[in-house]
């Protein structure tokens, strides 16, 4: 397809009223809302080095948790020519790791740390695609908005913060022109692996004084995870479990017990729940020895045996 075609191409689908694609929505949204030119021949806008230095310590947590994966990653895809990216919710790229022989072509792309891929400044593309529609897209050659972008394949991740918001895209970018989209969708499938990575590594940590549980079995695949606290109550939930359980999408988490949320039912309500538990805990640190187990709770071993049987609790339940 020549350049001006592909302009010529996207002109009439971003126009027609019958193209109803998730592709056409995106040239849609990169001409009319945005008003770009599929046929403009400028790079990216690059930050500062000071405006990236900000954007880094905004989020330098978050980068530190990323960088063993995203190195990782690289370790995968980066002989094959490829160049991993991982950008801010805004699409400004914040880290990168590519090969020297291919960092050149990269760089004329404006596929290099401070480039800003948001879809309102570069149109359709990986990384500004996956932020807006907030899903995992492949954004292969002509797929692209702008005909500069033709060359190169883009397989693009989000990755959900803490708090449910959008805080990243994860992109792998390729510039050889012998690949195929079989290839591209393993490569998909490795880029949505790490991110999710990422994003259950980042949780845990957001939440240190937390146990970290596994809120449902059934959607495996994703990071379906829940912060409780000491008093089992669930502080903290991913994206991906919010969603599961019908939480508040986004923002602050009230908490709530967490055995509510996991659908475990019992006999025992109120203070016998958290007595149950404590005597529970001392028997497992006493390694199952009742009169330590009592001894630590300051109680007589009959009185032990008398609760243990009232909160049903065997001798051997350690």
């Amino acid at each position: 397809m020549t350049q001006r075609s592909h302009a010529d191409l996207v002109a009439e689908q971003s126009q027609s009223k019958s193209a109803t694609s998730a592709l056409a929505a995106s040239w849609r949204r990169s001409m009319l809302k945005h008003g770009l030119d599929p046929a403009a021949g400028r790079r990216p806008d690059r930050l500062s080095e000071v405006e990236l230095a900000e954007r880094h310590e905004a989020v330098a947590a978050f980068l530190r948790v990323a960088k063993p994966q995203l190195d990782q990653l690289y370790n995968l895809v980066g002989l094959s020519g490829c160049n991993v990216l991982l950008t801010d919710a805004q699409g400004v790229v914040l880290d990168q790791r590519v090969s020297d022989g291919d960092a050149g072509q990269f760089r004329d792309w404006g596929l290099c740390t401070g480039a800003n891929w948001s879809e309102a400044a570069q149109g359709t593309n990986g990384i500004g695609t996956c932020l807006v529609e907030g899903r995992q897209v492949t954004i292969h050659r002509d797929e692209h908005f702008h005909t500069r972008n033709i060359g190169m394949s883009c397989m693009d991740a989000p990755i959900w913060g803490p708090d449910g918001s959008l805080l990243a895209a994860l992109d792998v970018s390729s510039a050889r022109a012998d690949q195929t989209e079989r290839y591209n969708r393993l490569i998909s499938a490795q880029v949505a692996q790490t991110a999710k990575a990422i994003e259950a590594m980042y949780f845990r940590c957001s939440f240190p004084e937390a146990r970290i549980v596994l809120a449902s079995h059934e959607h495996a695949d994703q990071a379906v995870l829940l912060a409780v606290d000491k008093d089992d109550l669930a502080i903290g939930a991913t994206r991906a479990a919010r969603r599961v359980l019908g939480l508040e999408r986004e923002g602050a988490m009230r908490p709530r017990p967490a055995a509510d949320l996991l659908g475990r039912q019992d006999n025992l309500t109120g203070f016998d729940k958290a007595e149950r538990a404590a005597v529970v805990r001392a028997l497992s640190r006493a390694e199952g020895n009742v009169s330590k187990a009592a001894r630590a709770l300051g109680i007589g071993r009959a009185t032990m045996y008398r609760r243990m049987a009232r909160l049903g609790i065997s001798e051997n339940h350690a």
